[in-house]
């Protein structure tokens, strides 16, 4: 226990005293602008969210209609209808995502 307090201090310290060094700006320096830097990592993060979440929308469809057609094979044709569609409807927001992030982000 006291071993790890020990650690937590000396860590502590060691950001507190790099801080100082890496915060320092000199008086005439002009401010950065980091919306850019911001806005491309805000764009990456919806769209990974937006991809990976469709991802497992079209999962859980393709489940669906396999467990609906294992119980009724005579609706096939009506359940890959209504796959088709579905995956189409679910990669239509990843799409649409994706335009709206080169739509949104400035460009560099």
């Amino acid at each position: 226990m006291k071993r790890n307090i020990i650690r937590l201090g000396l860590s502590l310290m060691a950001v507190l005293f790099s801080a100082v060094t890496a915060l320092a700006q000199a008086p005439n320096a002009a401010p950065v602008d980091n919306n850019k830097g911001m806005a491309y990592i805000a764009a990456v993060v919806g769209f990974a969210i937006a991809a990976g979440l469709c991802g497992l929308g079209q999962s859980r469809v393709a489940s669906a209609a396999c467990e609906g057609m294992a119980r009724n094979p005579s609706a096939y044709n009506r359940v890959q209808l209504a796959l088709i569609l579905g995956l189409a409807f679910i990669e239509t927001l990843v799409i649409f995502t994706f335009v709206v992030v080169l739509i949104r982000v400035p460009a560099p």
